[in-house]
């Protein structure tokens, strides 16, 4: 099976907007453990998308761009960072995690990797919140 796919198995299965692909609601017509799959393969891509937006967002403010992962190696935890000679890889637990607090994990996890202090990573917080708002507008409409 595709690790990327997010569209019906058929025809007949589509409803008309197709939310149920992107994870926002569940395909009444799939199998549970389908659409769970479903869910996360679209919520890898999000991620993926999210981690090379975040890492240029942070390049072009002349901070590090750490790398990003999932799922994390430490069990039990949401969110590690590894140190590296060049920057941070900082790894996110994904599955049966909200969208934003993904989101969140991967924006603080810039902030702890360039060391930054308020007011410094408030400010940045924000801006990188402002860009990740302003690429799902751009991908929405497209």
């Amino acid at each position: 099976r595709p690790m990327f796919s997010c569209s019906p198995t058929s025809a007949s299965t589509a409803p008309a907007d197709p939310a149920w692909a992107r994870g926002l609601i569940a395909n009444p017509d799939a199998p549970l453990r389908h659409d769970e799959w479903r869910m996360e393969a679209a919520t890898t891509v999000e991620f993926a998308s999210a981690a090379r937006a975040l890492t240029r967002e942070a390049r072009r403010r002349g901070l590090v761009g750490p790398s990003f992962r999932c799922p994390p190696r430490l069990v039990g935890v949401d969110r590690s960072i590894r140190r590296r000679p060049d920057g941070a890889v900082v790894s996110i637990r994904l599955k049966g995690r909200p969208r934003s607090a993904v989101i969140a994990d991967m924006i603080e996890g810039v902030v702890v990797t360039n060391g930054l202090r308020p007011p410094q990573a408030d400010r940045l917080r924000t801006e990188l919140w402002t860009a990740m708002e302003s690429a799902a507008a751009r991908s929405a409409a497209a």
